[in-house]
């Protein structure tokens, strides 16, 4: 007879992970890795960064595995991780971009700014494909876009958001309805140009 295999809640992995079995880490890492792949990838909209940030927020669960306590659910400790170490990322970025004109001399012509126009070739056959889901959300300042992703790409509850955040379920349902109707008009620009 063969023995039924325990599956174990992603809380009783991170507690047994506490206690020095490894096969734990394994099986959370099996179960979060593409999770948060996809919600740091919407958040910076670069593959390459979001593989590092969930690197680094894998690795932050393998050393600080012993700060969890059960008093949230494990998910949304370990999305708290990444959604802060997506936002430090967000805030290099943008450090980095700054680029003063005057910096630049005659010399320097090729830097191309690639035109953010509308161009026929990236026309899919819905109406709106997922770049233009993705542009509109990148638009979107951080507050919003960061519920959105939650919401409605991970689809964490209002609980998981506001506990992730910090903030209160009152103020993440506000968000996330404010963030909805931006992104409606967003996209509603983006088709008609």
């Amino acid at each position: 007879m063969t023995e039924k295999k325990k599956i174990y809640s992603d809380e009783e992995l991170i507690a047994r992970f506490q206690k020095g079995d490894e096969r734990a880490y394994i099986e959370l890492v099996r179960r979060y890795k593409d999770r948060l792949l996809n919600f740091v990838y919407r958040y910076l909209n670069s593959y390459e960064q979001a593989e590092d940030v969930v690197q680094d927020t894998l690795l932050k669960l393998y050393t600080s595995a012993h700060m969890y306590r059960e008093i949230a659910r494990f998910s949304t400790w370990i999305f708290t991780i990444a959604a802060n170490l997506a936002k430090s990322e967000l805030r290099r970025i943008k450090r980095r971009r700054v680029v003063s004109i005057h910096d630049m001399g005659f010399d320097d012509k090729e830097y191309e700014i690639p035109s953010e126009a509308y161009s026929p070739e990236k026309e899919t056959t819905s109406s709106y494909g997922e770049k233009q889901i993705q542009q509109a959300i990148n638009t979107l300042p951080d507050q919003f876009k960061t519920v959105i992703i939650l919401r409605e790409v991970q689809q964490l509850s209002y609980e998981e958001i506001s506990q992730i955040l910090g903030i209160s379920i009152g103020t993440v349902k506000s968000r996330i309805n404010r963030g909805r109707l931006r992104l409606q008009k967003l996209l509603k620009e983006l088709k008609t140009h």
